[in-house]
């Protein structure tokens, strides 16, 4: 019998990043969580903004994502919301990150949380920093991608 899984609902996704980086490659990794902060991110208390991945001693590990705690959270456990948090690939995938990573200019960056099957996943993108230049590039694009969905929106009004 074959398992059948929904596909991925989204938590959250880094919106800056788009904008501060290009993405090469993207992985989906696992990431280790406490029981409090699955409930913060069903009740969707978390930014990834700020998050960026390290890679420690063959490991990586996420730095600068925050959960915020609930309300409710239990008493004997001390949430700590900007905790590094592992994340879990497969040793080769690892390995191949390491050597990308070591290139100048190349950083890991997390782009965004999902469920699936009943887990946690993070997306993690290779991602090369943009110049100031390229910067004002994606916002005139941005821009021009506006004005004409605006024109297109006024001429269909005024058609009928």
């Amino acid at each position: 019998m074959a398992k059948h899984s929904a596909p991925p609902s989204r938590i959250v996704d880094n919106k800056k990043a788009p904008f501060q980086y290009f993405f090469e490659e993207r992985f989906e990794a696992g990431i280790v969580l406490q029981g409090w902060e699955v409930k913060s991110l069903r009740a969707g208390k978390v930014q990834l903004t700020d998050g960026y991945v390290v890679l420690r001693q063959g490991e990586l590990f996420t730095i600068g994502l925050q959960i915020n705690p609930l309300g409710t959270a239990s008493t004997h456990v001390q949430p700590e919301k900007a905790r590094t948090r592992k994340l879990l690939m497969h040793k080769a995938e690892i390995r191949r990150l390491i050597g990308k990573v070591e290139q100048k200019g190349y950083t890991l960056v997390p782009t965004r949380l999902y469920w699936k099957d009943g887990k946690v996943k993070c997306e993690v993108a290779l991602a090369k920093g943009k110049a100031e230049h390229d910067k004002r590039n994606t916002i005139a694009d941005r821009e021009g991608k506006r004005e004409v969905e605006r024109a297109m929106k006024h001429r269909l009004r005024g058609s009928s």
